[in-house]
């Protein structure tokens, strides 16, 4: 049998097939007797339609392309988890893509989002957008870079969020405390913040700052560095909690005992921290509302496309778990 088109669903309803029509984009011109109508027919009828053809009559797809840095990054989970809710109730689909593997295979994945039709664009962690975003609405979420034109920012205070983990540590008593440090803003950021408080406490001269990335092998090959230094730090604040993971791995391999001969702070409040094994104290800068945030800001945008770039920053604020404790202090017999 062929499927039921939208002549079936007025003919069972008596009503023409604009109306029909009307009835399906949602539109409050018609009678309300007329819509259960309607609506009766299409749940008879099991009529469903045409993502195509009513892309072709609106001129747009209802999809949104989604361009994630690495999906191997949980901190990622959450944040499309409240960017897909919005963008769901506004009765949009998200297209994502990892750029790390288009940039293996050479893709241009803006591009291809362009070429597709998709009527707006969020880049989450990523700066490989500057062409698209000339030609479609485009936000970016959870990163502070590229600023371009017309195109919102929507991230968590991350200076704010390093000041609460580096804060935590030193009033626990630890002077000596090491800063796994990540890359951009972001990473100059959560470094100023962490620098900042040291600096406030007296404690510049025993601030260390390792440079690390993304990674759990990046945390533990910078925490290995610090971690081997005649004057080891008691505190290690990690970049993110894929770098506390490794930096966790450090400790373990060193002999060294969590918190009582270390303390790790992460980032990000992921999942991973959340395990019970790890249970890390991290700073939560609430990535489901970033999420939620970035795509009210692409609404807003696809409504008004000319309106002035904006910077939207959701407040972090500290998980205490079971990595940090106050420093150790060995008896003397």
């Amino acid at each position: 049998m062929r499927p039921p088109t939208i002549r079936d669903v007025a003919e069972r309803a008596g009503v023409s097939k604009s109306l029909v029509s009307l009835v399906l984009r949602g539109s409050d011109q018609v009678r309300p007797e007329k819509r259960q109508a309607v609506l009766a027919a299409v749940e008879e009828l099991g009529y469903r339609p045409n993502a195509a053809a009513r892309s072709l009559s609106e001129r747009r797809t209802r999809t949104v392309g989604v361009l994630l840095n690495d999906m191997r990054n949980p901190w990622f989970v959450e944040l499309l988890d409240g960017l897909n809710s919005r963008l769901h109730d506004a009765g949009l689909r998200m297209l994502m893509a990892d750029v790390r593997l288009g940039r293996r295979l050479g893709e241009d994945l803006p591009r291809t989002f362009t070429d597709l039709g998709v009527d707006g664009l969020i880049a989450v962690g990523t700066e490989t957008l500057r062409t698209a975003a000339a030609r479609i609405p485009t936000v970016v979420a959870g990163a502070r870079e590229p600023e371009l034109p017309a195109v919102d920012i929507v991230a968590g205070d991350d200076e704010h969020g390093a000041r609460l983990a580096t804060e935590h540590l030193v009033g626990l008593g630890h002077r000596r405390i090491a800063h796994i440090a990540g890359q951009g803003v972001v990473g100059e950021l959560r470094r100023r913040g962490f620098e900042t408080v040291m600096r406030e406490h007296g404690l510049a001269d025993t601030a260390v700052v390792e440079r690390g990335d993304l990674t759990e092998e990046g945390g533990y090959r910078a925490a290995v560095r610090v971690l081997a230094a005649r004057e080891r730090p008691t505190a290690v604040f990690a970049f993110n909690d894929m770098a506390c993971v490794g930096a966790l791995s450090a400790a373990e391999q060193l002999g060294l005992r969590v918190p009582r001969d270390l303390s790790v702070v992460g980032y990000d409040n992921t999942y991973v921290s959340r395990l019970r094994h790890l249970w890390l104290t991290t700073v939560d800068n609430g990535s489901h509302d970033v999420g939620r945030r970035a795509a009210q800001c692409l609404l807003d945008r696809l409504a008004e496309p000319a309106r002035p770039a904006e910077l939207v920053l959701t407040t972090p604020s500290l998980e205490i778990r079971g990595t940090t404790a106050a420093p150790h202090r060995a008896v003397r017999p």
